[in-house]
């Protein structure tokens, strides 16, 4: 279990740069210019990595629940953009004009590739329910803990 639980920020340090890393390598390599969110929904990823990185390098213990439980709110964040951003694409909802797709079905390869590159799969939503699910099981091992401690 201890294994686990250090090796827990470690991977989602691994997940987040690669997501992270995935847009920019679209963004420079692809050159594929972000839109207004786009950019922001890097943000709970590239909080996700600091939390990560503090956690992994200056813990001797095994993660926190806390820890476990503030990743899943950023990763809760990093959701709540994604609805917001693929809301605003389909026009659920107002937002900035750069965001919106154009309604109908593509016609040319390159309406084709714009349209897909702008779908958002839910791995915020994945890494927030890891999380979560970390959370209560460190949450539940740190309570056995203390009990075996005081008997």
């Amino acid at each position: 279990m201890r294994t686990r639980a250090r090796a827990f920020p470690i991977f989602v340090l691994a997940v987040s740069v690669a997501v992270l890393g995935g847009a920019l390598l679209s963004q420079y390599w692809g050159r594929l210019a972000p839109c207004e969110l786009c950019l922001k929904e890097r943000w709970p990823w590239t909080a996700a990595i600091a939390i990560s990185v503090v956690a992994a390098t200056t813990s001797r213990r095994p993660t926190s629940p806390r820890i476990a439980l503030l990743l899943a709110a950023v990763f809760v964040i990093g959701s709540a953009l994604a609805f917001y951003h693929v809301g605003v694409e389909h026009h659920w909802f107002a937002g900035p004009s750069a965001c919106t797709a154009a309604a109908g079905t593509p016609t040319t390869l390159e309406a084709l590739k714009a349209q897909l590159l702008h779908q958002h799969p839910v791995r915020s939503l994945a890494m927030a329910g890891i999380c979560l699910a970390m959370f209560l099981r460190l949450r539940g091992t740190s309570s056995r803990g203390i009990g075996r401690r005081i008997a």
